[in-house]
């Protein structure tokens, strides 16, 4: 015989007729190799470790005695590990309790047959009921998404696995889509087809659209600090507050959604995406959207500001000089940038930042509805008001009175009088405070307070300093009305009296009303400044005639102080 036809006889020749060989109980079964177990000190969460006596091994010992081989069973859900790992863990539980259902109605099948070939009826026809086919089974994820397949032996003289018994078993599951035709092809081929569990089909999973985004192109939050260079000074020009727009140029800038892409299951079924959601463009003063939807583009030239909604442009007003005569007093709704100084007499009032890159000068009148930073420092004559409703940034201070709601942040304080609801920092350049009182409510940092000729320095901490600035202020505005009231009742009955003392009159009972307002919010911070007082005094050298003070307690230092820290505890000044 021909080494061709011996190789066909091999492989098409029938198997002798013989009667099925009763089942072994697991127990007497030969040990199971252990094939599936990991290397040691490696763990596969894919792989499933199953008892000695599950059903699915009691199947491979009744194969293993007819065709006296089979390799060793391994259920593992991803063999090539492309699987998320979320989808493994998810899917482990649920594959063993399938698995365990589909072995045990294997079992009951073939019992359920030796049963009806064992009640006396002739041996052929025993033998015909013992026939059971190999049978694939095909195990779902919770999602639909991916497909596993198990074949289980033939029993007796049932027909093996094949290509053909595949595809049909897949059709009849209805598992259309995603399908591994190169595995289906060479499964029925493979050395471990039985009793082994393949990932047959894979889905399309949805993707969501992405949500729409916006890019910008102008900060949303001003970050207001100076930074000090290795020779301990500050370029007070870097603060760089206005930000600069031109008419039609881009502030923001928005990403559109994207729509959602819908998957399919293996079964062929789509599975529907979301799609992204829209965001708004934050439209604000003076802004105005492009055709195109996509764009946020200034109306006007101007200042670009994040108000917590929507960026605004506030218009900005460019002073190429100082600011004198040939400009006058100077009211401004929006930011104000003075190439100059402020001279003598003038006062400048803006609703937003105001930047000066000279001096004020002493009689001057300077109110920020923001930000002030005046590049060259602020020279007054005890006469100064300066007042900023955030944070002022100046080179110098002298001869002033300031009125700051958040922090002041200065080289030099001289003989003047300031009020911070926040901090006051004198840190760097000189870092010195001589003379006049200086109020935070939370902390002082200076390297020198007070100076070797014990010149009288007040500092005080905690409270409301602004508010007792503004009452001291209402209360100098209440007398002069009232002093002006007593000139106008002393005066001759005229036409214009009446009018003139009924004006006075209103003046000074709004007075009397701000007041009291301000009587009662003094009153509550001072209990509260009682029981609890956070302000703190560091500086590097504190001399003789400073006066530490909190509330009504007072401490006046009789010596100097190196690197010292004062600060309130259980009613008393501790200096450290």
């Amino acid at each position: 015989m021909s080494l061709k036809d011996k190789l066909a006889d091999f492989l098409f020749r029938q198997k002798p007729e013989q009667a099925p060989r009763e089942e072994v109980p697991a127990e007497q079964a030969p040990a199971v190799e252990s094939a599936q177990e990991p290397a040691a000190g490696e763990f596969n969460p894919a792989l499933l470790e199953l008892p000695s006596e599950h059903p699915l091994y009691r199947l491979y010992h009744m194969r293993r005695q007819e065709s006296g081989y089979l390799p060793t069973p391994r259920i593992c859900l991803d063999e090539d590990g492309v699987l998320p790992k979320e989808i493994v863990q998810r899917e482990r539980e649920r594959l063993k309790t399938l698995l365990m259902s589909k072995c045990s109605a294997r079992l009951r099948e073939i019992k359920g047959k030796n049963k009806r070939g064992k009640g006396g009826k002739k041996k052929e026809e025993e033998e015909e009921q013992l026939i059971l086919d190999a049978q694939p089974c095909f195990f779902f994820s919770a999602d639909k998404l991916y497909a596993w397949g198990i074949v289980f032996p033939p029993v007796g003289y049932g027909a093996e696995v094949s290509r053909e018994m595949l595809y049909q078993a897949l059709a009849a599951q209805g598992i259309l889509y995603g399908v591994n035709t190169h595995l289906i092809d060479r499964w029925a081929m493979d050395r471990e087809k039985y009793l082994h569990l393949f990932l047959v089909a894979t889905g399309k999973p949805a993707f969501d659209g992405a949500n729409g985004n916006i890019v910008d192109s102008f900060p949303r939050e001003a970050v207001r600090s100076l930074e000090v260079d290795e020779f301990d000074r500050v370029d007070y020009t870097a603060l760089n507050l206005i930000h600069n727009v031109k008419q039609g140029q881009e502030i923001c800038r928005l990403i559109k959604p994207t729509e959602g892409e819908p998957g399919r299951t293996v079964l062929d079924t789509e599975i529907p995406a979301k799609c992204g959601k829209s965001v708004p463009l934050p439209k604000g003063r003076n802004t105005e959207i492009s055709e195109d939807g996509t764009l946020l583009i200034a109306s006007i030239a101007g200042d670009v500001e994040f108000t917590g909604r929507s960026f605004q442009v506030k218009p900005v007003l460019e002073i190429p000089g100082n600011v004198d005569f040939s400009t006058g007093n100077i009211n401004f709704l929006g930011d104000i940038n003075i190439r100059g100084d402020v001279l003598s007499g003038f006062t400048v009032r803006a609703m937003g930042n105001i930047q000066v890159a000279g001096v004020v000068e002493a009689g001057s009148t300077v109110e920020a509805g923001g930000d002030l930073v005046v590049v060259k420092g602020i020279l007054g004559d005890g006469t100064t008001i300066i007042r900023a409703h955030r944070s002022i940034f100046s080179k110098y201070i002298e001869n002033s009175t300031i009125y700051v709601r958040e922090n002041l942040q200065t080289d030099c304080i001289i003989n003047s009088q300031i009020y911070s609801d926040g901090e006051v920092l004198v840190v760097s350049g000189r870092g010195t405070i001589i003379g006049g009182r200086i109020w935070a409510a939370k902390r002082i940092n200076a390297l020198t307070v007070g100076a070797r000729s014990e010149c009288r320095t007040s500092v005080m901490l905690g409270g409301l300093p602004c508010t007792n600035f503004e009452y001291e202020i209402v209360q100098r505005e209440l007398k002069m009305l009232e002093m002006e009231l007593e000139k106008l009742e002393c005066q001759l009955d005229s036409t214009g009296k009446s009018s003139l003392l009924d004006k006075t009159r209103m003046k000074l009972s709004l007075a009397e009303l701000k007041l009291k307002q301000l009587e009662s919010e003094l009153a509550d911070i001072r209990i509260e400044t009682e029981e609890n007082n956070t302000g703190r005094l560091e500086c590097g050298i504190a001399y003789p005639g400073t006066e530490i003070c909190f509330g009504d307690e007072i401490l006046r230092l009789r010596q100097e102080h190196r690197k010292c820290a004062a600060s309130f505890v259980r009613g008393e000044i501790v200096v450290t």
